[in-house]
């Protein structure tokens, strides 16, 4: 699963070894300029009334890129003392206008209960190599059990043997512990194919703001924000431009 990354080694150049001598973050990253490399223009004045194009065509640059798990996202959310979360998950599906940002998880997890205490969130993409970034903001719905149960069934088997587990981020006594559960739970997909993990749970994120970010070495970056002005059903979309 990718996180976000600035200015890292890419996919075919030769990392170097490990220096027990840098002790620091600065050391670290010293002379490691980010984005100091050649990135795609982006015409924002050409960009489509409704983000959800805009993210489709970005989407297939980065595939065609070589960009390493360009559906993962982070997804940042609240508890309930009021202090931020986040983790990377996957991207499932985005609507025609960019509105509907679907995607799957535990209601169990952290999240889940985060989510159902504070159905507001945020997603964010992070494409390296593009120098680009997707923020998206807006209201969390959760999809009827039916609507869960028939995505679980297209999930990979490994997957829906990681669901079928579950006990997500729960304190783990020791990796064999979790191996057992695994052989458990891949017994039981045998036996019962058809079986959804109970915690399984789709949401949609209905989004409220969209912002595409490019980014420039000079600093000079690119951000065009949507916002939504119309309801979920019929949305409109107005654009502004934002200073870097």
């Amino acid at each position: 699963m990718a996180a976000e990354e600035e200015g890292l080694i890419g996919p075919d150049e030769t990392r170097p070894a490990p220096n027990p001598g840098h002790r620091s973050v600065p050391e670290l990253l010293l002379g490691r300029p980010p984005m100091a490399r050649p990135l795609p223009s982006f015409d924002h004045e050409g960009a489509p009334a409704e983000p959800g194009p805009l993210f489709v065509d970005w989407l297939a640059t980065a595939l065609y890129a070589g960009v390493l798990d360009p559906q993962a996202f982070t997804l940042s959310t609240v508890d309930s003392d009021g202090m931020p979360d986040a983790r990377v998950l996957v991207l499932r599906d985005v609507d025609a206008a960019g509105t509907g940002w679907g995607f799957s998880a535990d209601a169990r997890s952290p999240k889940g209960r985060q989510l159902a205490d504070h159905p507001a969130a945020a997603l964010s993409v992070y494409w390296p190599q593009l120098g680009r970034q997707v923020r998206v903001r807006g209201i969390v719905e959760r999809a009827a059990d039916l609507v869960a149960g028939a995505e679980f069934a297209t999930r990979s088997p490994a997957a829906r043997v990681g669901a079928l587990v579950g006990r997500q981020s729960e304190p783990l006594g020791s990796v064999a512990e979790y191996d057992e559960a695994v052989a458990v739970a891949r017994r039981r997909l045998e036996t019962h194919p058809d079986a959804v993990a109970p915690g399984h749970a789709v949401y949609t994120l209905w989004a409220h703001e969209v912002e595409f970010w490019q980014g420039d070495a000079g600093r000079r970056h690119i951000r065009l924000r949507y916002t939504r002005t119309g309801p979920v059903s019929s949305p409109e979309w107005s654009r502004t431009l934002l200073w870097p």
